[in-house]
């Protein structure tokens, strides 16, 4: 890795300024092409990096590391993510399920991507995402919102299902979007080509998204779906997949999108191993601005899993299961005090 982000950090240097996509590829390389004379796009790819989504706030408007500093980071960032946490100032962490996986479950990589960048966000051009809207604020404080975080922070038992997101319901993947963003573990897509559709499999929770390029218009804005209503077409060599049309319960983000949300992916091959990711969010009812984010993903050889997650299963029947033996415990110590 160290010997490409020497190069890269000079090309990222200038494609960052003015919020532009980041650099990547080889400028020699020819990007190879399908029967009907398509870019070949299609393999299994690997979107997992160390790279923050947002650019901490301590490096302010430093967008690209020294290959020094990316070393420094990556090492502070393992031991961080490696070191236990079963107890913090005597709360038991929630580090998915309180610690219910070790280290050899974890696969968030080990590196930062191969130009450095201190975020993945790189527009605008301080790496972090816009300011809330005050419509946004009001879902953030309201009682429903307070109640999701707290479960989710583990301060607060889950009362029912609908206190619980769509990834802990096995709906969607905490990862897998759209768009996707690097996490924990599974992060990895298959992507396939016909001359008229493309499908877009997530290894997490197994969902595949199957976009046509034909031309047809988007479904009516009555017709929702939990990931969205997408329609693709090519834009020279470079596929983008416009997508419309969430459920008010798809939430993107901590904090949540609206159903007004809309995603523009881009999906360039770049270099024999590396596709290049890059999403335009638009979400008048969240963020007072659109916003990007890119990503270099990697071609994977290995192959994909069947992440074996549905609705219904032991995980959310234990959970309401012991938040009711928590309720039952208070109201015993509440009545054996009178």
């Amino acid at each position: 890795m160290k010997k490409h982000l020497v190069a890269a950090v000079t090309l990222a240097m200038a494609a960052l300024v003015g919020s532009t996509a980041p650099a990547f590829g080889q400028a020699t390389w020819s990007v190879p092409r399908t029967a009907d004379g398509l870019p070949d796009l299609q393999g299994i790819w690997d979107f997992r990096t160390i790279t923050p989504f947002e650019r901490p706030e301590e490096l302010a408007d430093k967008q690209v590391m020294t290959p020094e500093e990316a070393a420094a980071f990556e090492a502070a960032t393992l031991r961080e993510l490696n070191k236990d946490q079963r107890v913090t100032d005597g709360i038991t962490a929630q580090r998915d399920v309180a610690l219910a996986y070790n280290d050899f479950w974890w696969d968030y990589g080990n590196s930062l991507t191969d130009d450095g960048r201190t975020s993945l966000v790189f527009d605008p051009p301080n790496g972090r995402v816009p300011p809330l809207t005050p419509e946004a604020e009001r879902r953030a404080a309201s009682p429903e919102a307070r109640q999701f975080e707290a479960t989710r922070s583990g301060m607060a038992p889950a009362s029912s299902w609908e206190d619980m997101d769509l990834g802990d319901r096995c709906i969607l993947g905490f990862n897998s979007g759209p768009p996707m963003t690097p996490s924990a573990y599974n992060n990895n897509f298959q992507l396939l080509q016909t001359p008229d559709h493309v499908v877009i499999l997530n290894e997490m929770v197994h969902n595949a998204r199957v976009v046509p390029l034909d031309g047809r218009p988007h479904l009516p804005e009555h017709l929702r779906h939990w990931v969205g209503d997408s329609r693709g077409h090519w834009e020279g060599d470079t596929l983008v997949v416009e997508t419309r049309n969430f459920r008010r319960e798809t939430g993107f983000m901590r904090g949540g999108s609206s159903p007004r949300l809309t995603l523009v992916e881009r999906f360039t091959r770049v270099a024999d191993d590396t596709l290049l990711y890059e999403v335009t969010v638009d979400d008048p009812g969240t963020w007072t601005t659109p916003w990007k984010f890119a990503v270099p993903t990697k071609r994977n050889d290995a192959p994909m899993f069947e992440y074996a997650c549905h609705e219904g299963n032991y995980g959310m029947t234990n959970l309401l299961a012991g938040s009711r033996a928590q309720d039952a415990a208070a109201e015993g110590a509440a009545s054996g005090s009178k």
